[in-house]
Parts: C-alpha cells; sequence; structure tokens
C-alpha cells in the first residue's frame, strides 16, 4: 500500500471514528459511570466487534474480487457515492446524540465487554461503510492479506485513541455533544471532510 493511498486512510478512519456515534455513547457513558480505566472493558470490546467486522467484509470482499474485478470496481465506485452521500446527511444532520445514562450497576468487565462487542457486531451502518470503505484502498495487483491487516490495525488504532479520548473527557464531550450548535457544526465539517475524502478516492479509482 503507498504512503499516500495509507495516509488518505488513515483521515478518513479519524474523521468517522471522531464523529459521535453508538460506539462514543458507550465508550462515554462508561467513562462517566466507571472511571477512564474500567471503560476500557468498553473500549476493547468495541474494538472486538469492529475487528468482526472487518473480517467479514474482507471475506466477503475477497470472495467478489475472485469472482469479478469488474464488479469489485464497481463496489468501489458505489463505495465512492456512497461516502459522498454519507456526507451530505452528516452536513444536514443537527441531532444531538447522548441520551441520559440509566441509573448506575456495579461495574462488571464481563458485562461490558460483551455489550459493547454486540454494539459494534450488530451494528448494520457499520457492515455497510466498511464495504463502501474497504476497497478503496485494496490494490487488487498486491498481497490482499497485507493491505487488509493495515487497513485492520488503522481503523482499529484510531479508534481506540478516540474513543480513550471520549472517556477521558466524557463530562465535558457530554455537554458538547448536547449542544445543538456545536454538534450541528461539528457534523457539517465532518461532511465536508468526508465528501473531499470520496473526491481524493474518486480520482485515485479513475487513475487505475
Amino acid at each position: 500500500m503507498e504512503f499516500h493511498i495509507w495516509l488518505t486512510m488513515l483521515i478518513a478512519s479519524i474523521i468517522i471514528s471522531v464523529s459521535p456515534g453508538a460506539g462514543a455513547i458507550a465508550t462515554m457513558d462508561s467513562g462517566l459511570n466507571y472511571g477512564f480505566k474500567r471503560s476500557y472493558a468498553t473500549i476493547f470490546g468495541l474494538q472486538i466487534g469492529l475487528l468482526a467486522q472487518i473480517l467479514i467484509v474482507a471475506v466477503g470482499l475477497g470472495g467478489i474480487l475472485a469472482t469479478s474485478e469488474t464488479l469489485y470496481e464497481i463496489i468501489k465506485w458505489i463505495g465512492v457515492i456512497y461516502l459522498v452521500y454519507l456526507g451530505v446527511m452528516k452536513f444536514r444532520d443537527s441531532n444531538s446524540v447522548f441520551k441520559n445514562s440509566k441509573t448506575k450497576r456495579d461495574f462488571n468487565f464481563k458485562r461490558s465487554f460483551l455489550q459493547a462487542t454486540l454494539i459494534n457486531l450488530t451494528n448494520p451502518k457499520a457492515t455497510v461503510f466498511l464495504i463502501a470503505f474497504m476497497p478503496q484502498f485494496l490494490d487488487i495487483n498486491r498481497p490482499k492479506l497485507t493491505q487488509i491487516t493495515i487497513i485492520c490495525l488503522t481503523l482499529l488504532v484510531v479508534d481506540i485513541f478516540v474513543m480513550s479520548g471520549y472517556s477521558s473527557l466524557a463530562q465535558v464531550m457530554k455537554r458538547w455533544i448536547n449542544n445543538p450548535k456545536i454538534v450541528r457544526t461539528q457534523n457539517q465539517i465532518t461532511g465536508v471532510l468526508l465528501i473531499i475524502v470520496a473526491f481524493f478516492l474518486a480520482q485515485n479509482a479513475t487513475q487505475k
């Protein structure tokens, strides 16, 4: 994988991970209720769920690539269009996403870990995003396993750092995400950045 391709992937990964979602909410809730250190039960659970999603999508894409390179290219372009759509929808979204924490319960590592794993594992939006995301950075002429490993590690490491940030700043982030003006601005920035990333990916796809 060429460095500029990886750098584009890194930027896209950060944009998506920072954008508030179910994982961020779960992490902040855990940080608020149980503290920063114990929130890692949730953070690592999220990564296991994400890893499972990545592997499932990678196997599926590998099967498609083995069947037809043309179909794989079509999926790449559909992915670019989806990223633009995601950017537009994010730009228009102004809703606060943080819900009030449930009644505090005693910390249970296994429960927190499994709940977080299921959040990412059963999230259909994550599946659709990965199907759109991964083909953009896979070169069909290079070893697939190495590239998938790089993509996987990049996504996981970025998400661990971002979720750690959400947990450590849980109280501040909770107020921030509940402020409609701040949420609207953050979503607009995220939407524009996603569209820019899609533009560069489209250029890369055209050059191949």
